[in-house]
């Protein structure tokens, strides 16, 4: 894949991000910080200047589909569309229409987007918060319903693990499962204190803690194409894992220092206001970067072993 089609993968990626044109300060902030920190990765590409001209209107999506002449980066470029959108796991009327629009700009078959667009669905879905995360393998050990310090932990880095094992996989939907993935991570934790949320409460935790749920899809799918793991077959190669350094630090920092805030948090009452909490996960967030090269044999076991029916399984605690 050449730069130029990096870049309009990336653009498209942006104008999804900012289709709903709702986007708080605070998120757009991130994604512009998710540009700056990418583009030391990028070499010949700009990613600060191509925010600018999404965010500014100074580009339209027209140029950017132009660009993607070969098929299976014109599918490719709308499953992260679609990945972007559903990122926060619902899909606005605007968001909808941009999708519609896109496919039709990308000229691609729409019984092969209604497939991709179920599967996107059922993994941004959270329907049933409360449901325990399966054991059998791959498994992510369930959160304790009782706080123990040990478990959790072991939950926590499972949690981990798997989040990090999902990063190497080559197919778009994977990053997908992260997020809600997170959500049921904390929830299990806040119930192992007594505290019973919605997915709602849970994602207002993850946002205050400064953790975007938008950005933080757009920053595993552009280390994923960044890196040369995406772009073969539309992003399905199967069998592939990818390389040590195509985002699983920042998938399997971030998870982990989530969750051991979300310990902090509601084993001390949650008494933190925003401030603190976004402090105390950015001093949680180092060592667990600095964790992920000692776990790195274990992540790539289990990107070996991960497969679609697996990842929805977890997903949705079946």
């Amino acid at each position: 894949m050449t730069p130029e089609q990096q870049e309009a993968l990336l653009s498209i990626a942006l104008f999804a991000a900012f289709a709903d044109g709702a986007k708080a300060e605070s998120e757009r902030e991130e994604i512009r910080r998710i540009a700056e920190s990418l583009s030391s990765e990028a070499n010949a590409l700009n990613l600060p200047r191509l925010y600018q001209e999404v965010l500014l209107k100074r580009t339209r999506i027209e140029s950017a589909v132009q660009k993607l002449n070969d098929a299976s980066h014109r599918q490719l470029a709308y499953e992260m569309a679609v990945c972007v959108c559903d990122a926060d796991g619902q899909q606005t009327e605007a968001e909808r229409s941009f999708l519609a629009d896109l496919q039709q700009q990308l000229a691609l078959d729409p019984a092969q987007t209604r497939a991709f667009d179920a599967q996107a669905a059922a993994l941004a879905e959270i329907d049933r918060p409360d449901t325990a995360l399966p054991v059998p393998a791959p498994a992510i050990a369930a959160v304790p319903t009782i706080a123990n310090g040990a478990e959790l932990d072991r939950s926590i880095l499972n949690h981990a693990l798997v989040n990090g094992a999902l990063e190497l996989l080559p197919q778009s939907w994977a990053s997908m499962a992260i997020i809600p993935l997170q959500v049921k991570m904390v929830y299990g934790i806040g119930k192992a204190h007594g505290v019973t949320l919605d997915q709602g409460h849970v994602k207002e935790f993850i946002a205050a803690a400064g953790v975007g749920l938008t950005s933080q899809y757009l920053e595993q799918i552009g280390r994923k194409l960044l890196g040369g793991l995406l772009g073969k077959m539309a992003g399905r190669t199967i069998g592939t894992v990818g390389s040590a350094g195509t985002g699983m630090a920042f998938s399997f920092a971030t998870t982990y220092a989530l969750g051991q805030l979300a310990k902090h948090y509601y084993a001390g009452g949650r008494v933190m206001n925003t401030a603190l909490l976004r402090e105390t996960y950015q001093g949680l967030l180092k060592p667990a970067k600095r964790m992920q090269a000692d776990y790195l044999p274990q992540i790539q076991q289990k990107a070996a072993t991960l497969d679609a029916g697996q990842v929805m399984a977890m997903v949705r605690g079946a």
